[in-house]
């Protein structure tokens, strides 16, 4: 069952109890905010184009949070939390109508210690890195849209990124300290999850609570090169990236590798990539480009761009060619292209990542980003296909995983279909308690839908 705005809403009065909190009603702006990147997705085209909330409120404290979810329940009105809307799954667009919580005023950096910051929900992750870089600690991972993205939706709906090689993932314990939660019960609570019970909210698409605030763990700020390695053999690319992974004496932020023809679809980048080359995006720290200038040696590559940490700062962040940056400056060439993500398992000679190359060929273009998931470095993939029909699209998703590759599907709007493939029964009992109304971004949820009805 999916929570519906009720037909016979009088917004005007709904709007005055919320005594202050700004409210957007302009319709071409409130569509624009009930929306993300879905589009990626020509499944997700079809299925949320024409998803919209009736109306927008952009609380600049928990208060007028509060006051929001009390609002929203008394009415049973559907509420849809938004960070900056640089998802890709729909997570952010309402199904069902209903009220949109843009929480981008609520960006303080409330403090910073060794190692932790508490910041507030909306606050950009650059922004953030702007506070704590000065003192010696920034973000540990972040996803391609680093400038713009904000630390409650990249809690809420991303898993890992730039950073993941050093890291692990979003999920990992230690990533996430401890959050404030506004519920949406009839008196509207905060709660606050620390230690391992983060993992209730953790990644749910907003579906179990309002994340209003966040304690994070940072790194030490390193140097970081931007690197560019270009190679004429694919596997050989693949296969430095994934030595320069396991080498764990080079300090690194960046393993994205690009099969041919992905790197010519990167406009900004095309004086260092020639024509027909696969390359390695990559951000390494200053004091390990000596030694790795010799593992590049050893693996035939060329090394065409080099950007010193000094210079980092200024114009290309090759960051912004990777991830699903990488799908988005594609689809600028080609909109016909949509993509996958897969993770690989385990397997330092990438055999199953070979095969995959070799099977689909230039229908399903190789794209990896190498990352850590239980201390090992493993390539996950965000290829790039070249779409034809949705039956086509399925039987590639099939055979990946009919060949033990798993695939977290980006066709999906449902949090577990494009995750882990399991319904997380921690974080659909916390609903049940924090939201018993269905409220929070319905539809969703696949384990609340299946308990409801059943």
């Amino acid at each position: 069952m999916t929570a519906m705005a009720p037909k016979n809403v009088d917004w005007n009065r709904f709007v005055d109890t919320l005594s202050g909190v700004e409210v957007i009603r302009d319709r071409p702006q409130v569509e624009k905010l009930s929306k993300d990147y879905y589009y990626f997705s020509p499944i997700l085209q079809t299925q949320l184009a024409d998803k919209t909330a009736d109306l927008v409120v952009r609380p600049k404290s928990e208060a007028e949070v509060l006051a929001v979810a009390k609002a929203c329940v008394a009415e049973r009105i559907p509420l849809t939390v938004r960070g900056a809307g640089t998802g890709n799954y729909g997570q952010c667009i309402p199904l069902a109508g209903g009220v949109i919580l843009d929480l981008s005023r609520l960006n303080a950096v409330k403090w910073v210690k060794p190692g932790m910051a508490c910041v507030e929900a909306g606050a950009k992750l650059a922004a953030i890195d702007k506070v704590t870089q000065p003192q010696g600690w920034e973000i540990r991972m972040y996803p391609s849209t680093y400038r713009t993205a904000t630390i409650g939706g990249f809690i809420g709906g991303g898993s890992g990124g730039i950073g993941s090689i050093m890291y692990g993932q979003l999920r990992d314990r230690g990533n996430l300290n401890a959050v404030r939660v506004v519920t949406l019960e009839d008196e509207p609570r905060v709660l606050e999850l620390r230690g391992d019970d983060v993992q209730q909210v953790n990644h749910a698409y907003g579906t179990n609570g309002i994340i209003t605030e966040l304690e994070i763990p940072l790194g030490p700020v390193y140097p970081w090169a931007e690197v560019i390695v270009t190679f004429d053999n694919f596997m050989t690319a693949a296969r430095f990236g994934q030595a320069l992974g396991d080498t764990d004496g080079l300090i690194k932020k960046l393993i994205s590798v690009h099969a041919a023809p992905i790197p010519s679809y990167f406009a900004g980048l095309k004086a260092y990539l020639p024509e027909g080359c696969h390359a390695a995006l990559l951000m390494v720290a200053e004091p390990s480009m000596e030694l790795f200038q010799e593992l590049v040696k050893e693996f035939g590559g060329t090394v065409t761009y080099h950007k010193p940490a000094e210079e980092t700062g200024k114009k290309t962040l090759l960051a912004e060619f990777t991830w699903n940056h990488t799908t988005l400056h594609a689809r600028n060439v080609d909109p016909s292209l949509t993509y996958l993500q897969t993770l690989f398992p385990y397997d330092p000679e990438l055999k199953l990542v070979q095969h995959m190359h070799e099977h689909f060929g230039d229908e399903v273009m190789m794209h990896l980003e190498f990352f850590r998931v239980g201390g090992a470095v493993i390539p996950a993939a965000l290829q790039l296909v070249r779409f034809s029909t949705p039956e086509r699209l399925q039987a590639i998703i099939d055979y990946h995983e009919a060949n033990g590759a798993l695939i977290a599907n980006p066709h999906t709007y449902l949090l577990e279909d494009g995750g882990m493939k399991t319904i997380n029964p921690v974080q659909v009992d916390f609903k049940a308690q924090v939201d018993p109304y269905g409220l929070l971004n319905p539809g969703k949820m696949r384990g609340w839908l299946e308990r409801m009805a059943g």
